[in-house]
């Protein structure tokens, strides 16, 4: 509950200083209008920019899904397993990313084999070693680490009907997705 108000406080500060932010860039270009072209280029460019930053920040902090993760271009991991019940099919993910200096993402869609609805419920690095497991019906553990490295584990077992993982948290603070689950995991 503090989080969630910490957030809806930090957001509503946000708003504020977006608001005031231009209104001061506005008075200083009415107040540079009176002076030299090159003030009036720098300063609209400034306020430009400023706002482009803004509204990025805004945008990939309260607005972010798990919609740009491409399973069709991605490696197919472990999967599908599916759940005891058959309710549920789990599938893994790869997604190579920075080259050869970089890494390996992994995320793990559940489906509902009622509807066909597909659901991201784990995002995370990959690890050396991965796989998944139903330990009943509705709950699914994500083994994901590497022996040796202790601190590196991002194992974790979710209600995949009430609860996701989001390594870096976006799921976590996203507007968009608060009605995908009830908890949501990252990593600290």
């Amino acid at each position: 509950m503090k989080n969630i108000l910490l957030n809806i406080l930090g957001f509503l500060t946000l708003i504020l200083t977006a608001l005031l932010f231009p209104a001061i860039f506005i008075a200083l270009l009415f107040f540079f209008v009176k002076k030299k072209t090159l003030l009036k280029i720098l300063l609209i460019t400034a306020l430009t920019g400023s706002a482009l930053f803004l509204g990025l920040f805004v945008y990939r902090n309260y607005f972010f899904t798990f919609g740009s993760l491409d399973a069709k271009n991605s490696q197919k991991g472990p999967g599908p397993v599916t759940s005891p019940d058959g309710k549920y099919t789990a599938n893994a993910f790869y997604e190579p990313y920075g080259g050869a200096a970089g890494g390996v993402n992994v995320w793990v869609d559940i489906t509902n084999t009622d509807n066909k609805k597909v659901k991201t419920v784990y995002y995370s690095d990959a690890k050396n070693n991965f796989s998944l497991d139903w330990k009943n019906d509705n709950s699914l553990t994500i083994l994901n680490d590497d022996p040796e490295y202790p601190n590196s584990s991002r194992t974790i077992t979710l209600k995949v009907d009430q609860e996701i993982y989001d390594e870096n948290g976006l799921a976590c603070r996203s507007l968009l997705m608060k009605k995908e689950y009830t908890k949501c995991y990252q990593h600290s």
